[in-house]
């Protein structure tokens, strides 16, 4: 898993397990549940490599829709609603995507 060594298992399972349904995703609660906001300024900055797959380094709309799958494979997509309002929470400069200072005042909100 690539998150290994940075979050655990079983926090992993359940911050994915409260949001299966479609549209019942929630960054804060989210990143609460799985741990990530109580992590390191250094933690936060691996995550947010992991997120960003193409290593652009900034999420894009299309990296957040599969943000869940970073967590386990198997996890849904994000449906286009809350894809949509993820990226509006973090784009605090309007450039259509997210970099690593708004993806850590993100997961601190």
């Amino acid at each position: 898993m690539a998150f290994a060594g940075v979050l655990k298992d079983a926090d992993i399972t359940a911050a994915l397990a409260a949001c299966q349904g479609a549209d019942s995703f929630d960054y804060k609660s989210f990143f609460a549940k799985v741990g990530l906001s109580g992590k390191t300024p250094d933690e936060i900055k691996k995550a947010f490599s992991i997120i960003d797959q193409d290593n652009s380094g900034f999420i894009e709309e299309d990296e957040l829709k599969l943000f869940l799958q970073n967590f386990s494979a198997g996890a849904r997509a994000l449906t286009d609603k809350e894809t949509k309002t993820f990226l509006a929470a973090g784009d605090t400069d309007g450039d259509g995507k997210i970099g690593i200072d708004e993806f850590a005042a993100l997961v601190k909100a």
